[in-house]
């Protein structure tokens, strides 16, 4: 059965685009358009769709306060779309705020050079959050399997690293109450997220203490224009500093670095301390930025003094760099199914054996500050 598609714009002409796009797919139908927030939130109730999406500028009620009145009256599913500037990032991160699951540009042509390629991304940013809305989750641990794709030398120049990674390994579900600290000493905690990473880091870090031991290199899948606002909301509501990593940057304890949209974040060592190298990186990378590249660079940078975690988001980037850290004894952490947006990344990282924990987001931030910080 086709997953139910809500399309709410103000645009006429937006709303045909998007609904000829969203019904090219047989999994997808959109079963109706509304042309401002107020109509939406009716036909929301109405309606029962499995997706929503949704314009932020409208009359009679805006996109935000809409998505705020269909999550408290009947929660659903939200795609955003916004313009790539200043203002527009702001309200995007309003909006997931206020509830939605995930945004992308409203201009085709910055979604992807490509336009296959943009309306690709849309069905498939659609189908992902109609398929969460249909999962029930399973109340056992992940089992490994084998992997189905090996590291490939265009991205992390190596190919041998996977023959020293277990694909059997059990992943155990953990919370916080059976996490035990390990006792290991580390020098740098990783986060890599993309899809519903927007909250869930603000979820985590801001139970972080000021004085949290550790630099913290954060790399969420965002536009250019958005990471300059992320990093400034985060900064404004953590204990900790938080800043949109810049080329040289030195790794100082209780800061956050987040990686710049369209670029890619490496860390190199320099002395005791880390450095930060941010560059505009292969036009043919899929992901600007990269988990894949910052956790491979941290691999040989800090080798096994990292703890590393794969939050929420579409796809498999952070596996094999996540692979690369495990095999010189780094610490790999995944977010459960459960808590998961969209179970991508985490289920990579979980099913090829690489994590050791599977942790529920609600239960992550005193997780890791259990397992980092030394009592």
């Amino acid at each position: 059965m086709a997953i139910k598609v809500l399309v709410v714009d103000d645009s006429s002409f937006f709303r045909r685009r998007v609904s000829e796009i969203v019904n090219q797919d047989p999994e997808l139908e959109v079963i109706a358009t509304a042309s401002n927030g107020a109509e939406a939130v009716k036909m929301a109730a109405e309606l029962n769709p499995q997706v929503i999406t949704m314009d932020i500028e409208m009359p009679v009620m805006d996109g935000i306060t809409a998505v705020r009145e269909i999550m408290a009256k009947c929660p659903t599913p939200i795609l955003m779309f916004s313009s790539l500037t200043h203002d527009g990032a702001k309200a995007t991160l309003d909006a997931l705020d206020a509830g939605a699951l995930d945004f992308l540009p409203k201009r085709f042509e910055d979604i992807a050079t490509n336009k296959d390629d943009a309306i690709l991304l849309l069905q498939q940013r659609v189908k992902a959050l109609g398929r969460r809305r249909m999962f029930r989750p399973i109340a056992r641990p992940v089992v490994a399997s084998t992997p189905s794709v090996r590291p490939t030398s265009s991205v992390l120049g190596t190919t041998s690293i996977a023959a020293h990674t277990p694909a059997t390994a059990p992943v155990r579900t953990s919370t916080a109450a059976s996490i035990r600290a390990s006792g290991k000493q580390y020098k740098l905690l990783l986060i890599g997220t993309s899809t519903g990473g927007p909250v869930a880091l603000q979820k985590i870090l801001t139970q972080f203490p000021a004085n949290y031991p550790h630099p913290i290199l954060l790399i969420q899948h965002m536009p250019a224009a958005f990471t300059p606002a992320f990093a400034s909301r985060l900064n404004g509501l953590c204990k900790i500093e938080v800043k949109e990593a810049a080329n040289g940057d030195l790794l100082k304890p209780g800061c956050a670095y987040l990686a710049p949209g369209g670029m890619q974040m490496m860390v190199e060592r320099t002395g005791g301390s880390g450095r930060l190298k941010v560059i505009a990186g292969s036009a043919d990378m899929n992901y600007k930025p990269c988990v894949d590249i910052t956790f491979a660079s941290a691999s040989k940078a800090f080798s096994g003094d990292v703890l590393a975690v794969v939050l929420t988001g579409m796809g498999a980037d952070g596996r094999e760099g996540a692979r690369m850290l495990k095999a010189v004894g780094a610490t790999i952490w995944a977010q459960d199914e459960a808590s998961c947006v969209v179970y991508g990344m985490p289920q990579a990282v979980a099913s090829a054996g690489i994590a050791t924990q599977s942790i529920a987001l609600d239960n992550m931030a005193e997780c890791i500050l259990k397992e980092s910080v030394r009592v």
